[in-house]
């Protein structure tokens, strides 16, 4: 896998302020690899070293695609540990710094559930979160991953009165 700066991968000004911000110049070969495909709406499974940059690779086509203009769940990462969803978000929130109107909020247990209520209620785009707790989140109907199976719950609702 080649290296290539972060200039070269059609990313928005944004995204690249925030790399700079960071202290990157030159992409990882995972994330000079995955961006631009993933940029593109494919599907990819990429395997690489820890600490070799698989959060941006993943990270920064997932900010890219969120638009900020709907405030509803676009993104969902899942984490197998919550230690892990705070790190994934932490460089979520970095990367996302210069995105306007792009919000991320993690949700794992052991964190109060009204910080987390209140968070997709406002209307986050990408939640970071392990499985138990988005489960949960579900399960309660706090966290909504399909807008259009809401809208179908609701006019069924509404039929059926």
């Amino acid at each position: 896998m080649e290296k290539r700066l972060f200039t070269e991968l059609g990313l928005s000004p944004e995204i690249l302020k925030a790399v700079d911000n960071m202290g990157f110049e030159e992409a990882a070969p995972i994330q000079s690899a995955v961006i631009p495909l993933a940029l593109t709406g494919r599907d990819i499974v990429g395997q690489s070293a820890t600490g070799s940059g698989k959060t941006c690779a993943f990270a920064i086509p997932a900010i890219e695609k969120t638009d900020a203009s709907v405030k509803k769940v676009q993104v969902l990462i899942l984490c197998p540990t919550r230690e892990l969803a705070v790190q994934v978000s932490e460089e979520f929130a970095k990367l996302a710094f210069f995105k306007r109107g792009i919000q991320s909020t993690p949700i794992y247990g052991g964190q109060s559930y009204e910080r987390q209520f209140r968070a997709l209620a406002a209307g986050t785009q990408i939640v970071i979160g392990t499985p138990g707790r988005v489960l949960d989140h579900l399960d309660r109907g706090t966290l909504k991953i399909d807008a259009r199976s809401e809208e179908r719950r609701v006019g069924k609702e509404c039929r059926s009165r």
